[in-house]
């Protein structure tokens, strides 16, 4: 990926929408501009998560002020991501059509443990380098991410489904701040947090910190009142509570430190905080200003200088599901080659295409350590299933597409999901370089032509190494149906390198 001066991290939360622009000078990154906008997305979600028309336009106007900041900027240069409630609300696909092009760019919807793997990315850079173990906690608006690490690497991230927008709505529905209320938000809390107790309790970290915007609040209320000297504490959660419940409800409450943004989501974020604090045995946790946002700009940098953590993860899934290596890269080789040949082609970005079929070609035989019997199903809910950092929910999905239909027949495969039509063309080179190292053996790439002419493939092939293949050839004449029955057409020619050439 080609590197750039200036880059742009969209923070696409449940509560805010965040943009952070910042310049690269001798491979570190220095803020430039910052926007900061309310958007309450999550306070949209009705009862059944289906995001509301005014949350819609709400945050479809900010994404175009946001646009006037980016709009010079290249599409590499940039990255967006949505977070919980873009993960969890019914009609997101829909809507994110309409952000895409209020913003200008693309927007990953991130997994919860993707969120934890970027926002412990964003923190750990700006915090002294240590080798104490760390908690690090970010209350966002619709959900809790909670990460143990050491130094720049996470060694254990969970995501929990409670976020100061949420549990403001479900708690506090009408503003009133009662002690039964209180009571409950907390209770609740610590019910979810009981699930990961034992992984992230006392005793696993030596030092906890807070991100994001209610742990900075919190933080802020407890030092202008004299309750910490700048974190957040045990004591200071206890007469924080005395308050909340003698102030009654959100609009008495006019606390030193409190900003007015904040107001409306204040017992939400607190409730889930005393929760954490009781459930881990926190006595004191410091607070940072690097969050998610911080944490895309270093994920971005890493691509520009080939540190890419979805390589990382890809290296990963083929040792950890016994992957054949030499296989793995027969069918990479062969695949790019023959993606090479029509790349000028493409009405796609030829450098995404590119690097996700790359992916496809080394993961898509981590199901058969399942069962060999439709191993292709198997290897395309792994990718569509697990976590995998670094890579998108859309990513995931992709690569989960390319895997389910690398073999076997198209009709079912196309019933089963949504096939965009960008996607057949990288469907057709990974089949074609799948079938053509079916016999595991290096093919001779000099006896292959792959051509688009429209929509229509043409595969040509000299006849004297296809002698040696008689397999093969069947298989060609199969995969001819296969694109018939789909409305494609792929035509496979029989010529020697001469004509090839000529």
């Amino acid at each position: 990926m080609q590197a750039h001066d200036i880059i742009a991290a969209v923070d696409l939360g449940s509560n805010s929408f965040r943009l952070q622009i910042a310049r690269i000078i001798d491979d570190q990154i220095y803020p430039l501009d910052s926007l900061k906008e309310s958007v309450r997305l999550a306070s949209g979600l009705t009862h059944d998560n289906q995001l509301d028309p005014d949350a819609q336009t709400r945050a479809l106007a900010c994404l175009k002020r946001f646009n006037e900041r980016l709009r010079d900027l290249p599409r590499e240069a940039v990255r967006a991501v949505g977070t919980n409630t873009f993960r969890v609300a019914q009609n997101a696909q829909a809507f994110i059509q309409a952000a895409e092009d209020a913003l200008g760019f693309p927007i990953d919807i991130i997994a919860g443990r993707e969120e934890a793997r970027l926002i412990y990315l964003g923190v750990s850079r700006g915090l002294p380098i240590s080798a104490a173990k760390r908690l690090v906690v970010d209350i966002g608006g619709g959900s809790t991410e909670f990460i143990i690490g050491q130094g720049f690497e996470p060694l254990k991230m969970e995501s929990l489904y409670m976020g100061c927008v949420s549990f403001s709505q479900r708690f506090f529905p009408d503003g009133k701040i009662g002690k039964n209320a209180l009571q409950q938000a907390e209770l609740a809390a610590r019910a979810q947090v009981q699930a990961i107790a034992s992984e992230f309790a006392a005793g696993a970290w030596q030092e906890a910190v807070g991100s994001s915007g209610t742990a900075r609040a919190l933080a802020d209320i407890m030092q202008q009142n004299g309750w910490s000297d700048g974190g957040i504490t045990a004591l200071g959660i206890e007469k924080l509570r005395a308050l909340l419940v003698k102030a009654g409800e959100v609009k008495a409450l006019t606390l030193p430190g409190l900003q007015a943004d904040r107001i409306p989501v204040l017992p939400g974020g607190f409730s889930i905080m005393a929760g954490l604090f009781a459930e881990l045995d926190i006595e004191q946790m410091i607070v940072t200003g690097g969050a998610l946002r911080e944490g895309v700009l270093h994920d971005l940098l890493g691509r520009f200088h080939h540190h890419d953590q979805r390589d990382a993860t890809v290296t990963q899934f083929m040792r950890r599901y016994h992957v054949d290596i030499a296989q793995a890269a027969r069918v990479e080789t062969l695949a790019l080659a023959l993606f090479d040949q029509v790349a000028a082609q493409l009405t796609q970005d030829v450098e995404s295409a590119r690097h996700l079929l790359t992916w496809a070609a080394r993961l898509h035989e981590v199901g058969i350590t399942i069962a060999h019997a439709g191993y292709h199903k198997h290897s395309a809910y792994i990718l569509g299933n697990a976590d995998m950092p670094g890579f998108s929910k859309i990513d995931q999905a992709r690569l989960s597409r390319l895997a389910r239909t690398h073999r076997g027949g198209l009709v079912k495969a196309a019933k089963e999901q949504t096939i965009e039509e960008d996607s057949w063309e990288l469907i057709a080179i990974l089949r074609l370089a799948v079938l053509l190292c079916r016999n595991r053996r290096d093919p001779d790439q000099n006896a292959l032509c792959y051509q688009r002419d429209g929509s229509a493939l043409r595969l040509i092939i000299d006849p004297q190494w296809l002698a040696d293949s008689p397999l093969t050839e069947t298989l060609l004449e199969e995969e001819i149906q296969q694109w018939k029955a789909v409305g494609g057409s792929l035509a496979v020619e029989y010529r020697s390198a001469r004509q090839k050439a000529g």
